[in-house]
């Protein structure tokens, strides 16, 4: 019969899931492995070295176009022009967005306000704590406007001689500074990562932007944790090293 015929569905929900037998879990597990490949192509690769993450991302769309088509086959050729189509608008919006960041990075730059914010943040040297909550406060509110690339080039050689001069450790200020332009990153009205989620989960900015918010508050609540408590950073980097 017709009903004989159909495939057996997925689970659709955790309860399902538990139920399954583990046949049924390998064989998902097997299905998926093709897609579990691609985290494992981009962070081995740039974790062992072999490839920059511009070539991780080149490797990864060249592999996602081959399991689309000859895999899983969700992906037709008559269907392709339109999925380039859509690529080419969402990176085209992304690349708006950087372009417009590098324009602030320049303007900034030529404007001296680096030097200007040195000359501010200076009499904190004698307080590291206060001196680390000045600064991540300066470079959320930098990563606001400006892209990832921007802001470290901008504001590493700008206040890396005052850490080191405050005597904060740079392996410690380097965690927070790159946790602090992370969180730039999913920030309005630049915010790079939510507008490649509104494009590719073609969903309102304002919704995306909506939903992020907690997480943001939470990441900001931490990254302060940190400010106030550097042993937290620095114990287990110390045991790494």
């Amino acid at each position: 019969s017709r009903r004989s015929c159909r495939p057996i569905p997925a689970p659709t929900s955790t309860s399902s899931w538990v139920r399954a037998s583990m046949k049924e879990r390998l064989q998902v597990t097997g299905r998926a492995l093709w897609a579990l490949g691609m985290p494992v192509i981009i962070l081995g690769g740039i974790k062992a070295g072999m490839v920059t993450p511009t070539e991780a991302a080149v490797i990864a769309a060249a592999y996602a176009l081959f399991v689309g088509l000859f895999i899983y086959r969700e992906l037709t050729w008559k269907e392709l022009p339109r999925v380039i189509l859509q690529a080419a608008k969402t990176t085209s919006v992304i690349m708006f967005l950087v372009c417009a960041a590098l324009v602030s990075a320049w303007l900034i730059t030529a404007a001296n306000i680096p030097g200007e914010i040195t000359g501010l943040i200076e009499p904190l040297i004698d307080r590291p704590i206060l001196l680390m909550f000045v600064i991540m406060i300066l470079v959320l509110i930098v990563g606001t406007a400006l892209d990832l690339t921007p802001t470290i080039l901008i504001l590493t050689p700008v206040l890396m001689p005052i850490i080191k001069q405050a005597g904060i450790d740079p392996v410690y200020f380097g965690v927070l500074f790159i946790m602090n332009n992370c969180i730039g990153l999913l920030t309005p009205p630049v915010g790079v990562v939510l507008n490649v989620v509104s494009g590719v989960g073609r969903i309102p900015l304002g919704k995306v932007t909506a939903g992020v918010w907690p997480f943001l508050a939470a990441q900001t609540i931490v990254l302060f944790l940190l400010v106030l408590f550097p042993d937290l950073v620095i114990v287990p980097a110390r045991w790494l090293h």
